[in-house]
């Protein structure tokens, strides 16, 4: 589904857990089928200073869905189909390092693919698309937050690699340490094929990651115990607030008009020519 004719749209989209419905103003619920299936939840659509937004739970209204079994096509077909051009898509990530701390920020600007069996493509029928993600996160979206997060005094790492999983257990010790060993910084468990896909919809992504634990703990550090889901979402919840207001901050400053990322073209030469 491209369009569908829906009256509803929105060419800015927020993708996170179900405690950002509270973002939008005066919004409303619309119900979308995708030739991939339907998404995640329904979409909700509602204003930020007046300007129209999308917002999408990853995991559905009461967190059910897994991070192996997010529909991910759906997710990004449905926005695509009420006209989101930018995503503001908020995570949990574990801790590679020390410098990233529990309760930190980060707007990532690069990830590395250790999923498996999760389909990552909108083209593989007639035709297929080798998109460039050498550069995954839009330029244009993380100077804006990066301002954003300056002006609010908020701890936050202006870039930061994350390294996805396919969960939904934790990582063992020696997984830690591996990606640890490759310079990784963060371990994450849905950044992998969201990003990959709004590449291929030609649409702006900005990755907001909330650090919620040490992973496995930190090599020489017993002090630092592995991670639980208790201490997930107490660090999780802890920073909810500020992205209440982040992310507000961010929609009212971006251009109506794409000049200073590539995004949009995304698609340009990605065919073989015949």
């Amino acid at each position: 589904m491209r369009g569908g004719g829906l009256s509803e749209s929105a060419r800015i989209g927020i993708i996170g857990g179900s405690g950002f419905y509270s973002l939008l103003e005066n919004p409303k619920r619309v119900s979308i089928d995708t030739e991939f299936g339907k998404p995640s939840d329904d979409i909700a659509i509602g204003t930020i200073d007046g300007r129209a937004v999308a917002f999408l739970p990853r995991h559905g209204g009461n967190h059910t869905l897994a991070p192996h079994k997010v529909p991910y096509r759906a997710n990004i077909e449905a926005l695509h189909s009420i006209g989101v051009e930018r995503i503001i898509a908020t995570s949990a990530v574990g801790s590679l390092v020390p410098e990233y701390a529990p309760g930190d920020l980060v707007l990532f600007d690069q990830f590395v693919n250790m999923t498996h069996g999760r389909g990552d493509t909108f083209f593989e029928f007639d035709k297929v698309a080798h998109v460039s993600t050498a550069e995954p996160y839009c330029p244009e979206l993380r100077a804006i937050a990066a301002r954003e997060v300056l002006a609010l005094g908020m701890k936050c790492h202006a870039s930061g690699t994350v390294v996805v999983v396919n969960g939904p257990r934790f990582s063992s010790k020696a997984e830690s340490k591996f990606f640890a060993g490759q310079g990784f910084q963060l371990v994450n468990m849905t950044q992998y094929p969201e990003i990959a896909l709004a590449r291929e919809m030609e649409m702006c992504y900005l990755g907001i990651g909330i650090v919620t634990d040490y992973d496995s703990g930190l090599e020489g550090r017993p002090d630092v115990r592995h991670v639980t889901m208790d201490e997930v979402n107490r660090i999780f919840t802890s920073r909810v607030a500020d992205l209440k207001i982040l992310i507000p901050r961010i929609a009212a400053m971006i251009p109506k008009e794409r000049a200073s990322c590539k995004c949009g073209e995304s698609l340009k030469g990605a065919f073989v020519s015949q």
